[in-house]
C-alpha cells in the first residue's frame, strides 16, 4: 500500500517549526549586503564570502531534508511488515508523524500510542510549535521515560521513528530502551528509526548534526539494554533503521 503525504510536507514543516533561524540567516544576509559600502574593500569580500557560505549551507540542508523527508520512501515504512490484530506501540517525543501512516498500513492492528514529551525537560521551540500544528493522535498516552505503564511482553512491535534521539542523557536513554524490551514479547521486534551523528549528516547539516547520537552510542544503548541488533537498513543515507530483538530469542 503506498502512503501519501501532502507534498513538500517534510521540509515545509522543518522551516515553519525552526524559522526563527532562517529569520536568522536571511537578516544576516540582508545586513551584510546593506552596510557593507561602510568596510573597506577586504573586509566587503570576507563578510560576503561568509554570507554566501552561511546561505550555502542553510539551503543544503534544506535540499537534503526535500530529499529525505518529501522524496524518498522513509515514510511508507517498509519495515514495518505486521498482520492481522498484532499489539504494536509507537512512541514519539511530542510530534507524531507517523500513527496514522502506521494504521493505514493495516487497519486491523491494534495500536497503541505514547508520548514522552515533557514542556520543563524538553525545551526545543521547534516541539511546541509542531505540536500545536498537528494534535497528538487520537489516546494517546503520556509516558515517562523511565517508565512505560504496560505489563511485560505487551507488544509484538515496538517502534520509536525519529524521537529516541531527544532522550539527551545516556542514563535515561538505556533506562528508556530497557523498558522498550520489557514490554515487547519474546517473539517481537523493537525498530528504531534516526539519523546519525556520521559523515553524511554532517555534510548535510554541518554542526546540527551534533543533535543526534553515534551509530557506537546507539549500538552501546542497545547493549546496556539486552538488545541485539537484528537487522541495519539505510533507508537513505542519512536515515539508519535498526530492527532489534531481545537478546537471546529465536526469529
Amino acid at each position: 500500500m503506498e502512503i501519501r503525504r501532502k507534498p513538500f510536507q517534510g521540509v515545509w514543516n522543518i522551516i515553519r517549526f525552526n524559522w526563527h533561524f532562517y529569520a536568522i540567516v536571511l537578516l544576516v544576509f540582508s545586513l551584510v549586503f546593506l552596510f557593507k559600502g561602510f568596510l573597506s574593500v577586504n573586509y566587503q569580500i570576507i563578510l560576503q564570502i561568509g554570507a554566501f557560505i552561511m546561505l550555502a549551507i542553510t539551503a543544503i540542508s534544506l535540499l537534503v531534508s526535500y530529499y529525505i523527508y518529501d522524496v524518498s520512501d522513509l515514510y511508507q515504512l517498509k519495515w514495518i511488515k505486521i498482520s492481522g490484530n498484532k499489539k504494536i506501540i509507537n512512541i514519539n517525543a511530542g510530534f507524531d508523524e507517523t500513527s496514522e501512516l502506521i494504521k493505514q498500513i493495516n487497519p486491523k492492528i491494534d495500536l497503541t500510542v505514547c508520548d514522552f514529551y515533557e514542556e520543563k525537560k524538553h525545551t526545543e521551540v521547534s516541539i511546541k510549535r509542531a505540536r500545536k500544528v498537528y494534535p497528538p493522535f487520537s489516546n494517546t498516552t503520556s509516558v515517562q521515560t523511565n517508565y512505560l505503564p504496560f505489563a511485560d511482553e505487551t507488544f509484538d512491535l515496538t517502534v520509536a521513528i525519529l524521537s529516541a534521539h531527544e532522550i539527551r542523557n545516556e542514563e535515561e536513554r538505556i533506562l528508556f530502551f530497557k523498558e522498550l524490551n520489557r514490554i515487547t514479547k519474546s517473539s517481537g521486534e523493537i525498530i528504531i528509526t534516526e539519523h546519525l551523528r556520521d559523515f553524511n549528516n554532517f555534510m548535510a547539516y554541518t554542526i546540527g548534526f551534533f543533535h543526534f547520537h553515534s551509530r557506537k552510542t546507539w549500538l552501546k544503548t542497545f547493549r546496556e539494554s539486552n538488545l541485539i541488533v537484528n537487522k541495519e537498513i539505510k533507508t537513505t543515507p542519512f536515515i539508519t533503521t535498526f530492527i532489534l530483538r531481545k537478546d537471546g530469542s529465536t526469529a
